[in-house]
């Protein structure tokens, strides 16, 4: 129960409490909290206060929120590295998650300025284009989309490009390997055809990361760009002082 002599405000004291029940299994996943009227019975607070409290929790994705019928327990976020440290499928399957990939696209046409710039070539240069999705549990969690000079990898097509780790395909075919890598992370609303793919809604907030792989010889030989669900994965990053 609330303690109202504690100097701790009433709604942080709540959202500890929700939280709690949340990480210690007294809510099950995918199972309905009590609704906000109960809470406010419960804990003798204004359903406004209640209510505000379950979006933080939701905004932080413990909880969320189906119309019409309550808000329900979330899955737990996937927690995982930057793929600069290890290919997400990889790191995946290390933890016991069965991952199936999706070949949305591949085509290969002319760099865009943006991509050009990324990969230090000249702007019209031939790129391979390759578009995938990845799923865990039946759900899409990220979408990835890598430009690779052509000139760098003559031949992609007829790779495995959805049983493999691009990474893997690269450093085997072609002997490229990321000694350096530039990165970014920032967060981005959805477009149409990113929602239609990864099953949310039109402009839902997403994890955009972005990588240049650069080997040892300095040759720039993969611009990615990776959008992971945020209400699904979490990212880690580590650093050595």
């Amino acid at each position: 129960m609330l303690d109202r002599n504690n100097p701790k405000p009433l709604y942080a004291q709540l959202e500890d409490l929700l939280r709690t029940s949340i990480m210690n299994g007294e809510w099950q996943v995918n199972h309905a909290i009590p609704s906000e009227n109960e809470l406010s019975k419960t804990y003798g607070l204004s359903r406004m206060t209640v209510r505000s409290v379950i979006t933080m929790l939701v905004k932080e994705g413990l909880l969320y929120r189906v119309q019409g019928k309550g808000t329900f327990v979330s899955e737990p976020k996937i927690s995982t590295r930057s793929p600069a440290y290890m290919g997400v499928r990889e790191q995946l399957e290390e933890m016991g998650y069965e991952i199936h990939t999706r070949l949305v696209k591949y085509e290969v046409g002319p760099a865009n300025r943006n991509v050009a710039e990324s990969l230090g070539i000249t702007l019209g240069d031939q790129v391979h284009y390759i578009e995938r999705i990845r799923y865990t549990r039946g759900q899409p969690i990220s979408l990835h989309r890598s430009f690779i000079p052509v000139s760098l990898c003559l031949d992609l097509e007829g790779q495995d490009l959805e049983g493999e780790q691009l990474c893997v395909i690269i450093e085997r075919q072609f002997g490229y390997k990321a000694e350096t890598v530039y990165e970014s992370l920032e967060s981005v609303p959805a477009n149409a055809e990113e929602a239609e793919l990864l099953h949310i809604d039109r402009g839902y907030p997403l994890l955009l990361l972005e990588d240049v792989n650069k080997a040892a010889d300095g040759s720039i030989f993969e611009y990615t760009k990776v959008l992971f669900r945020g209400d699904k994965v979490k990212l880690r990053f580590e650093y050595e002082a």
